[in-house]
C-alpha cells in the first residue's frame, strides 16, 4: 500500500492547522470555527469523504483574514520583506578575505554542517524525557563525542532509544541527510540555472531530481503542488499547514555560502528558494539563516552573525522576537540550563507543530550560538543536546561556526570521521567530496557581480 502520510488530507494535517492559523493570528468565521471543530472531533474512518472535507477547509484557511490586534507585521513577498527590516542593515568592520582564506571557511562550513547533523541524528525525533535520562546515563550530557551502537538493551528499552541509523561505529563518511540534501541542492540550482534562478526554476530541479518521498512536511506538500500545477508561491499556500515549519530554515546556508559579506544578497537568494513552499516565518528562517552565513564569513564572533541575519527579517515579525528573546536571556545573565528550561516551558516537544516549527528551533540554534561562546564542540553540542529538531539545528550551528572558524581550526574528532564524504539522494550527486562542494562554492562565489558590506 502506497504510504498516504503528507499525501492524503488528514486529520493531523487539520490539527497542524488549527494551531497555525492561531500562530498566524488569523480571524475564525463562526461557520469555519465549527467545521473545523466538528472535523478535529471525528471519530469515525478517515475516508475519502472525511478527507475532502479536510481538503475543503485547508482551501478556505488559505483566504482567512488576520485578526485587527495582532501584534506583528509579516508579509511574504520580498519587497515588502525587505522594507520591514530594521533600518540598519549593512555589515560593519568586515575583513577582506584572499581566494585561499575564503576556501578554508567555506570548507569549515561544509563540514561543520556535516558534523552537527551527524551528532543530531540518532536523536532525531526522541523527546527530551528519554534521550536527556539516557545521555547522563553515559555521562554525555551535554554531548562531548557522536553517539555509537553500544547501546545495552536494557537501556534502550528504558528510555525507548529506538533509532538506529547515523552511530559513528557504523559509518565512514557523513550519510544522507535532508539537511545535507538541500544544501546540495541549492549548489545544483546554482550551477544550473546561475546567479538569476528563479523560484520555477528550484521547483522544476526538485522535480527533476529530488525522489518525493526524500521530501518532508512543506516541501511534501509543495512538490505535490507542483505535480498539481499550482506554481510559486501558490505551491506554499495550498493545503498546506507546514508553511512555517522548519523546512526552509534548513534550505538557507549555500545562500550565504556564496554571498560572503553580503547577508542582504544572501537573504534574497534565500527568499527565492523558500517561497515556493513557505510563508512569513517560514521564509524568514531561511533569509536568516542564509545571512549569518554569508556574515560569518567576515566576522569575528557568533553575536554579531546573529545581529546581521536579524537585520535582514522584519524587524516585527514572530521570528525577530523570539531571537530576541534568547538573546536577553543570555544579556542577563541566565545560564545555558536555565535558558533550556525556557524554551522547553515555551514549546512542547511531542507536539509536531512546536518540534518542528521554525521559531522553536530558532531558539534553539541561538542559544547554541550564544552559549557555546565560539567554540565549535560546545555550539553544536548544546544545539543539539537542547532536543527538539536535533540534526537540523546541530547543522545549522555547526555550519555557522564552521565558517566563522574555517577548517583548519575544526577539531580533528569531529571532522576526521567524515573522511571528506557526502552521500546525498540527489540526481547526479549521489557520492560527493566535502571538499569539492567547498571549491564548487568558491568559484560560484567568485563569479558573484555582488561586493560585500551592501
Amino acid at each position: 500500500m502506497i504510504e498516504e502520510q503528507w499525501i492524503a488530507y488528514g486529520k493531523l494535517d487539520l490539527k497542524v492547522e488549527a494551531e497555525q492559523l492561531q500562530d498566524e493570528g488569523a480571524y475564525l468565521p463562526d461557520d469555519f470555527a465549527h467545521q473545523m471543530q466538528s472535523l478535529l472531533t471525528f471519530t469515525g474512518p478517515e475516508n475519502q469523504t472525511f478527507r475532502s472535507k479536510v481538503q475543503n477547509l485547508l482551501e478556505q484557511s488559505a483566504y482567512l483574514p488576520t485578526k485587527s490586534r495582532f501584534p506583528y507585521h509579516e508579509p511574504s513577498d520580498l519587497a515588502a520583506i525587505q522594507a520591514a527590516r530594521p533600518s540598519s542593515k549593512t555589515l560593519e568592520n568586515g575583513i577582506e578575505l584572499t581566494d585561499k582564506e575564503f576556501y578554508n571557511r567555506v570548507y569549515g562550513a561544509w563540514l561543520g554542517r556535516c558534523s552537527g547533523c551527524l551528532l543530531g541524528i540518532p536523536i532525531e525525533g526522541l523527546f527530551i524525557q528519554d534521550f536527556w535520562p539516557y545521555l547522563k546515563h553515559i555521562n554525555q550530557y551535554p554531548l562531548n563525542r557522536y553517539l555509537d551502537s553500544s547501546i545495552p538493551d536494557e537501556l534502550k528499552a528504558k528510555y525507548t532509544f529506538v533509532t538506529d541509523r547515523g552511530y559513528i561505529d557504523e559509518i565512514d563518511h557523513m550519510v544522507e541527510n535532508d539537511d545535507t540534501n538541500y544544501t546540495v541542492i541549492s549548489l545544483a540550482v546554482m550551477e544550473k540555472y546561475g546567479w538569476d534562478f528563479q523560484p520555477e526554476d528550484v521547483a522544476a530541479f526538485w522535480l527533476n531530481n529530488l525522489p518525493a518521498y526524500h521530501t518532508f512536511t512543506a516541501e511534501r506538500v509543495a512538490y505535490r503542488n507542483f505535480l498539481l500545477l499550482n506554481h510559486p508561491p501558490d505551491s506554499a499556500t495550498y493545503c498546506n499547514p507546514y508553511r512555517e515549519w522548519i523546512g526552509a530554515q534548513i534550505r538557507g546556508d549555500f545562500w550565504g555560502y556564496v554571498s560572503p559579506g553580503n547577508p542582504a544578497k544572501a537573504a534574497e537568494l534565500a527568499w527565492r528558494d523558500a517561497c515556493i513552499s513557505h510563508v512569513k516565518n517560514g521564509i524568514y528562517g531561511e533569509m536568516w539563516v542564509a545571512a549569518m552565513c554569508s556574515a560569518a564569513a567576515v566576522l569575528d564572533t557568533p553575536r554579531q552573525v546573529l545581529e546581521a541575519g536579524v537585520g535582514q527579517i522584519p524587524e516585527n515579525c514572530r521570528l525577530a522576537a523570539n531571537i530576541h528573546e534568547v538573546i536577553e536571556w543570555y544579556d542577563s545573565g541566565k545560564d545555558v540550563l536555565d535558558a533550556l528550561a525556557l524554551i522547553h516551558q515555551r514549546w512542547d516537544d511531542t507536539n509536531p507543530h512546536h518540534w518542528c516549527h521554525t521559531l522553536s528551533n530558532a531558539q534553539i540554534v541561538t542559544l547554541g550560538l550564544l552559549w557555546g561562546e565560539n567554540d565549535f564542540e560546545k555550539s553544536i553540542s548544546w544545539a543539539v543536546t537542547a532536543g527538539i529538531d536535533t540534526d537540523c539545528n546541530g547543522a545549522t550551528v555547526g555550519s555557522v561556526i564552521g565558517m566563522l572558524h574555517g577548517a583548519n581550526k575544526l577539531p580533528s574528532k569531529w571532522i576526521d570521521p567524515l573522511n571528506d564524504r557526502l552521500d546525498t539522494g540527489i540526481s547526479g550527486y549521489q557520492h560527493v567530496r566535502i571538499s569539492d562542494l567547498a571549491h564548487l562554492t568558491l568559484e560560484f562565489a567568485k563569479k558573484s557581480s555582488f561586493t560585500p558590506n551592501t
